[in-house]
């Protein structure tokens, strides 16, 4: 079993992944901003950790993550501003991942989106523009690390119940890019469970008709 930090612990696709790390026996601990929401991972079976990732250094970040076997970036702004946008989504990340680095972490999955790279193609006018900047610099970052990473690409999010089941590859104009959180989780969760096949890989998908397991044992 594993020690695991999920880092936006109290994000919906986090929770949903932290009660199914704890329940097969890995040990989660869940950063979190707020203390009230200390309640809500504690259900899932993680241990909450208090701390504002935003404002942390390298330092700050490397004492946190000590001692672990994986890190998930699941945190982002949530919309709002673009600086605050690039100081999570971007900034935040990167000190993440060179954090680990020097925690001696050797896993790293980023949940990222369908799309992204340096080629997104969002106009800088464009609202979304500072988020997938922020992402394909952040991504480009774990790519060139040392850590053992995978970069999760999933289409629209949605509330839906999980299917267990996905379609692999970035989804065309026509295709359904729809994507449940709760797939998302279980993606991330296999990629942490059974890696092989999934290192040094950016997984896009969506909802479909292969089970995840299927799909993601194809990969090795």
């Amino acid at each position: 079993m594993s020690e695991i930090t999920i880092i936006g612990g109290h994000g919906k696709v986090a929770l949903q992944l932290s009660r199914l790390l704890s329940t097969q026996g890995d040990t989660v601990r869940s950063v979190i901003r707020k203390e009230e929401q200390s309640e809500d991972v504690e259900n899932t079976g993680a241990t909450p950790v208090v701390a504002d990732v935003q404002s942390m250094d390298v330092a700050a970040l490397t004492d946190l993550l000590s001692g672990q076997d994986a890190v998930v970036w699941s945190a982002g702004a949530g919309g709002g501003s673009p600086e605050r946008t690039y100081a999570v989504d971007r900034d935040a990340a990167i000190r993440s991942m060179d954090a680990a680095e020097a925690a001696g972490v050797k896993r790293y999955v980023m949940v990222s989106y369908m799309g992204a790279g340096q080629d997104h193609g969002v106009p800088e006018d464009n609202d979304f523009y500072a988020y997938a900047q922020s992402k394909a610099d952040a991504d480009d970052h774990l790519r060139a690390s040392c850590l053992d990473w995978t970069i999760l690409g999933p289409g629209m999010l949605t509330d839906d119940d999980p299917s267990g089941s996905i379609a692999l590859g970035r989804a065309g104009e026509d295709d359904n890019r729809n994507t449940s959180r709760g797939n998302v989780a279980l993606v991330a969760a296999r990629t942490l469970t059974d890696p092989k096949g999934t290192s040094g890989a950016f997984i896009e998908f969506a909802d479909g008709d292969t089970p995840i397991a299927e799909a993601i044992d194809g990969l090795a």
